[in-house]
This record gives C-alpha cells, sequence and structure tokens, in this order.
C-alpha cells in the first residue's frame, strides 16, 4: 500500500506505478494506493521487481511529492524437486575389488532458493542396489559395499538412486537417476584343461610345419587377462612337435618338426602345460596359474593325395600382362612310401572365364588372355593336384591372383604453380611448399622424390629441398631478388614415383619476384608497381620509349649513308692507284692519245730508276738518255720484267698483291713495221723521226711530240 501525507481522503491525489511488471503483474489502486498482484508470480523465475510510484494532483496533473522506488521480492516455496541433470549414469569399478572401492559420485540440482528454509537441501538414498553398493548422503559418492564381487558371476549391475529435499524429511520433493555399473575383469582365474588326455590322429604324410592338431585350456576371464601360453614338457617325443598359440582361438596348435615315420614309431606321448601370460600378484595366494593335460599322438599308416607346399597361393600380376607370361607355380607332392606323379588342373566348375591356364606337370600358372585391373582386380579360383597312379586322390587349393596397376601417368606437382618470393629473400628461405599427385591408384607407402632439373641445377636463383615425406620446399639461394632485372623465374622441378615402371615429370614452377615489407608481408607483385615511384604513368612511359626509339632509328640511317658515301671515295682512290686512270676535262683521242703512257719504260728498263718523270702531265724538257743496243734474242723484256718482280716483292710499300703489266708489241705482219725502239741498232739520239709525219693523221701527235723533242735538243746542230 501507498500513502501520501497530502492525500486527506476527499480524491485529491492519484496513485501511479511504473517499472518492473507495472500493469502486466502489479496494478496499483489510483484512489487507494493498494498494490495488487494480477498473476502467480515464480521466484525461479524473476526473485525480484523494481517499481517506481508517484503521487499526482488529480486537478492539475502535477507531482505532489517526488517518485519513489521500491523493490518487491518474491518469497520461495519448496515447488521444485530435485533433478540429475548427467543421469541416467554409467560406471565400472574391477571384481574383486575391496568394501569402500569408489564407483561414481552423482549429482542432483534443486531450483529452489538455497539460502531460505531447506527447500534446496538434497539428501541421496540408494532404492534399488543393495547390498552391493552404499551411497553418501550428502556428496553422493557411490562406492562398493560387499567384497570380493566376481565378474564370472554377475558382471551388470543396475542402482537406482533418490535424491530429496527438504533434508530427506516428510514432504519434501524428490527426483531418482539410474546408475549402470559394469563389474571390469581382473586376472583372477588360471586356465584349465576341459580333459587331462587329447588324443590326435597325424598321418605319415604330414609335412614338416604342418598343423596336426589343436588343444584349449578354457579361461574364464577376458582380454589380455585369458591370453595363454602353451608349452611342451620335455619328455617322450616332444622333439618331435612343437606348440604355439593361436591369438584369435587362444588355442595350442601343434605342429610337426620333423617327418614321421609308421615304420619307424606309430604313436607318441607328451604332456603339454597352459599358464597365463599376464598375472596379477594380488591373486598368487589362490595358485599356481597355470594347467596341464597328456597328448597322444597316433600315426596313420595310409596313401594319401599329393599334399600342397602352401595353404593358399597367393599371386601378383601387371595388368596388359602379355598372354604366356608365367605369372607363379604351385607345388604338391606325394609322400607316401611309392611316391607317385602329380598332375595338376584347374577347377573352373565355378569360374566362367579361362583367364590362366596351368602347366599339368610343373604346376606354372601363365596368362590365357590379357588382363585389365579396371575390369577385375582379382581372381579366385582353384587347382587341383592328383596322383598318376591313383587319380581318384585329389588335393584342392585355392589360388588368389591380384592385378596390379601399371604405373601409366608421372606425377604432378599440386596447385599452386605459380609462387612468389619477396626482393629482400634471404638465402635458405623457403617460399614455397610442394606436394605431387598421381592419377595412378597409388599403392600404400607411394613416395615420390623431388630434385631439380639438370639444366637449372647450376643457376644460383632458387633450389628443391626433398622433404622425403612426399612433400619438398622451394628455397632461396642467394641474397635478394630485383623486379627490375627479372620480373618472373621459372623453376623446373622433376618429380618422380616409386611405382613399376618409374615415371617421371618435369613440372615448371613459376616464382614472381614481389615487394615486400620487412615482416615479408606481400605489398605488390604487379610490373606497373615497379615503375609507381618514377611518378610516371604508364601512357607517359609508353611515349617516352617511342620517342628514344625514333632517335635510334635516325641515328642508325645517317650513320649507314655517312658510311657509305665514305665507302665510294675510298673505292675511286683505291682504283686510281691500282689501275693508273687519269681523268681529264677533255674527250681523249682513243689509240691516237699517247700523251697518258710514257714508252720509254719500254725502250729502257732504267728510266724509271734514272728519270722519274710524272706520266699524267706534259714534261717541259725531254731529255732521253742514251740506250746500249738490245740482245738479238730480245732478253731485254724478259730481264726488265724479273728486275720489276724483283723489286716488288722486296719493296716494303708495295701492295700485298701482285701486279702483272702485260707488254704487247706489234710483229712482223705490220704495213708500218714495228713501232718498238727495242731492235733499233741506234741510239734514241740518232734517230729521225721525221717519217712518222708520213704515217697519216693517226700518228699526227706522235710525229709532233718526237719533233718537238729534236727541236729542243740542245745537242742536235742544225
Amino acid at each position: 500500500k501507498l500513502h501520501s501525507d497530502l492525500d486527506k481522503g476527499v480524491g485529491t491525489v492519484k496513485y501511479t506505478l511504473s517499472g518492473d511488471g507495472a500493469g502486466t503483474v502489479f496494478t496499483i489502486d489510483e484512489t487507494t494506493g493498494d498494490i495488487h498482484a494480477i498473476r502467480s508470480l515464480d521466484r525461479e523465475e524473476k526473485p525480484f521487481y523494481t517499481l517506481r510510484a508517484q503521487a499526482v494532483d488529480v486537478d492539475t496533473k502535477k507531482p505532489l511529492e517526488p517518485e519513489s522506488e521500491f523493490i518487491i521480492k518474491v518469497q520461495d516455496i519448496n515447488d521444485n524437486e530435485p533433478k540429475f541433470l548427467d543421469g541416467p549414469y554409467v560406471a565400472s569399478v574391477p571384481e574383486m575389488s575391496p568394501v569402500g572401492a569408489y564407483v561414481l559420485q552423482v549429482k542432483a540440482t534443486d531450483a529452489d532458493d538455497p539460502t531460505y528454509g531447506n527447500s534446496a537441501r538434497v539428501v541421496y538414498s540408494i532404492l534399488q542396489g543393495q547390498p552391493y553398493f552404499s551411497i553418501d548422503p550428502k556428496t553422493g559418492v557411490i562406492r562398493t559395499a560387499l567384497p570380493n564381487m566376481d565378474r564370472e558371476v554377475k558382471e551388470q549391475y543396475q542402482v537406482l538412486i533418490q535424491a530429496k529435499d527438504m533434508g530427506g524429511q516428510l514432504g519434501g520433493l524428490a527426483g531418482t537417476t539410474t546408475v549402470n555399473i559394469t563389474l571390469t575383469d581382473v586376472n583372477d582365474n588360471p586356465p584349465r584343461f576341459p580333459k587331462s588326455i587329447f588324443h590326435l590322429k597325424v598321418p605319415e604324410s604330414s609335412h614338416v610345419g604342418s598343423a596336426i592338431g589343436r588343444i584349449r585350456a578354457v579361461d574364464p576371464d577376458l582380454g589380455k587377462n585369458a591370453e595363454i601360453e602353451y608349452n611342451i614338457v620335455p619328455g617322450d617325443g616332444g622333439n618331435l612337435f612343437e606348440i604355439t598359440t593361436d591369438e584369435n582361438t587362444q588355442e595350442g596348435v601343434i605342429k610337426l618338426k620333423k617327418p614321421l615315420d609308421f615304420e619307424t614309431k606309430k604313436a607318441y606321448t607328451f604332456k603339454v602345460e597352459a599358464s597365463n601370460l599376464h598375472l596379477d600378484h594380488r591373486f598368487h595366494s589362490v595358485g599356481p596359474f597355470k594347467d596341464t593335460a597328456t597328448v597322444k599322438i597316433n600315426v596313420l599308416d595310409m596313401d594319401e593325395p599329393p599334399v600342397f607346399s602352401k595353404p593358399m597361393y597367393t599371386m601378383e600380376v601387371y595388368e596388359d600382362t602379355p598372354v604366356g607370361t608365367i605369372i607363379g607355380a604351385v607345388t604338391a607332392q606325394d609322400l607316401d612310401a611309392g611316391s607317385s606323379s602329380v598332375r595338376y588342373f584347374i577347377d573352373w566348375k565355378n569360374d566362367g572365364n579361362s583367364y590362366f591356364t596351368i602347366d599339368a606337370t610343373e604346376g606354372t600358372i601363365a596368362t590365357n588372355e590379357l588382363l585389365d585391373r579396371e575390369s577385375t582386380a582379382q581372381y579366385n579360383f582353384s587347382i587341383i593336384a592328383s596322383k598318376v597312379s591313383n587319380p581318384l586322390l585329389t588335393s584342392k587349393v585355392n589360388v588368389i591372383i591380384n592385378v596390379l596397376d601399371v604405373n601409366e601417368f608421372p606425377p604432378e606437382i599440386s596447385v599452386p604453380y605459380e609462387t612468389s618470393v619477396c626482393e629482400n629473400a634471404k638465402p635458405g628461405q623457403v617460399i614455397q611448399t610442394i606436394t605431387a599427385a598421381d592419377k595412378d591408384l597409388s599403392p600404400a607407402g607411394q613416395r615420390f622424390s623431388f630434385r631439380l632439373s639438370p639444366e637449372a641445377s647450376n643457376k644460383p636463383n632458387f633450389t628443391v629441398h626433398d622433404y622425403r615425406n612426399n612433400t619438398a620446399g622451394i628455397e632461396t639461394r642467394r641474397n635478394g631478388y630485383s623486379r627490375r632485372q627479372q620480373e618472373l623465374h621459372f623453376l623446373p622441378v622433376v618429380i618422380e614415383d616409386s611405382s613399376y615402371p618409374v615415371q617421371s615429370s618435369t613440372n615448371t614452377m613459376t616464382i614472381r619476384v614481389c615487394r615486400c615489407d620487412a615482416d615479408g608481408t606481400i605489398l605488390s607483385c604487379n610490373v606497373e608497381a615497379i615503375f609507381l615511384p618514377v611518378g610516371l604513368s604508364t601512357g607517359a612511359l609508353i611515349a617516352i620509349l617511342l620517342c628514344i626509339v625514333i632517335l635510334l632509328v635516325i641515328v642508325v640511317l645517317y650513320v649507314a649513308l655517312r658510311r657509305q658515301k665514305k665507302k665510294d671515295t675510298l673505292m675511286t682512290s683505291k682504283e686510281d692507284i691500282r689501275d693508273n686512270v687519269i681523268h681529264y676535262d677533255d674527250e681523249g683521242g682513243g689509240e691516237e692519245d699517247t700523251q697518258a703512257f710514257d714508252i720509254g719504260a719500254l725502250r729502257n728498263p732504267k728510266v724509271i730508276e734514272d728519270n722519274k718523270i710524272r706520266r699524267d702531265i706534259k714534261p717541259d724538257t725531254l731529255r732521253f738518255p742514251r740506250q746500249r743496243p738490245p740482245a738479238e734474242d730480245n732478253t731485254d723484256i724478259r730481264d726488265f720484267i724479273n728486275q720489276r718482280l724483283h723489286e716488288n716483292d722486296v719493296d716494303p710499300t708495295a701492295p700485298p698483291y701482285d701486279s702483272l703489266a702485260t707488254y704487247a708489241y706489234e710483229g712482223n705482219g705490220s704495213v708500218a713495221e714495228s713501232l718498238s725502239s727495242i731492235d733499233s741498232l741506234t741510239t734514241e739520239a740518232d734517230q729521225d723521226y721525221d717519217y712518222l709525219s708520213d704515217w697519216g693523221p693517226r700518228f699526227k701527235i706522235l710525229a709532233d711530240m718526237f719533233g718537238e723533242e729534236e727541236s729542243y735538243n740542245p745537242d742536235k746542230v742544225t
């Protein structure tokens, strides 16, 4: 109830309510101020409510007093029973445990208020499961209540636990749960033979190493506690036999160590001891954990069928093996006294296709058709061996042939084929770990090897480190990389598998040089990023490159033209020197023009040494030295040529090529007779050249030239 001191009871004051649950859970009488709950309250849902109340003038609607806040607490009652949130429970305890051995702790939760009364105080008790187990009423810990509980007597127990509030008093609410308890096994029982004597009959044809019989000792324990070891006690015949333990059935398998001969000895007797492998020291006082039995073996004399060397044959062959290939052999023997030959046959009664053949005498199995592993991966058939002396005595053995997959596909690098390396990478840094994949049906233990291809082994950039676990690492081999020098590196990696036949492939890894920060985080790998620090766009760079290319083309053309012009000039100069070509501004006279040739060189070989006059200009004064008469056999020409040849051979300034000058003179058939002065009996000074003017216009220039020579001769008297 709310009341204001300003309320005189005349209806001038109005009370209002706001806050948690106002109008939904609680309501207030506006005139009297009484607060009522309009629905049921649940403490577990909401333990308290915070409300605000105010007194308002009815006429002016103005507050008469400041707003006040108050809390309504919900008082708890015992309306919730204890609950096992984790139930039902499963537990275990070793058999033969002492009284009070810990089994499990259960816990029940009560939603009532633990601080108010006994509504949440829980007490535990066992409704079902006594007298085997007990429970602590306060903690809920379950313990054994009886000693020496035997698993072999009873293994499973179901215990019903009750949790009751109000301290277990009358009127309290209760909840229950089930606990399933299993007794685990301990080695508390020794092995025992069900009988003291075992009788076995063994044919004398049994081969060495074959199992001739089984005996078994019984141990009621489980698992490793029931594992039994069998041993033959030294004595009569014990050296001919041995016994081993079958791990699946815990039976003693008696095998033959040496051949048996019925004519030599017909029976053997020995003792076998069975004992536990894993003993529990707590039960040593019970007695020895072992038992003994007697084994009697009678050797049988009988005509037996051939005996195969193995109880089953397993062979392997690769698919697509050529027809007729031998893939294995079976062997059977006749162990009787009169040993007979054995013949082999394939039992195709349950097999529709004859994929294999067998040699009747040797027992070798060969392919009869091409095999396809994808069609049939395994063949299972029987082979019959019969004695030639008694074909009715036959033996049968099962043969399993597994078709192996041919290694047809080389291994390849699993994605990715492209990786990156930082410009600031250090030597020995692993930049990528690669694995391999093979399209073939890889056998168990398939191994892949990784290495660099031979052409990349000498390059100092990267290397491949084979981890020998079907993975490899790409490692750097130098300190730092430059994108400006080379942006992409191509690393050929050779991968080889371990199947037959060995397959290998070369896979090229693309390694991109990237710009990274100091921590190795990649900042950029694109090509444009290399030039971004310069501040130029891609279009500007392309324009600059085009200008450079145009300038280079112009320079190359200019240099080529200059070289061509210089070559032409040099060629002209060389031809002038070599061919003695003299250039004139006017047209020459052809055969009538003799001023371009010094005919005196034909008359006297010494003319070059004695009178070196230029032949390309007309001399001011021509003086002709006296010549000696030539020999009658015209040897001067030969001597002259030999002399000039010798001079050019010894001259260090002469050109490296030989100069051959041909001097032709007219013979006796000419109307004007010979023009040469070589055969003249007189010297040039005594010659009269007036007759040259009578030879016609073709010799006019020659007559004028010699006529001038005579007119300028100071020795001639006119």
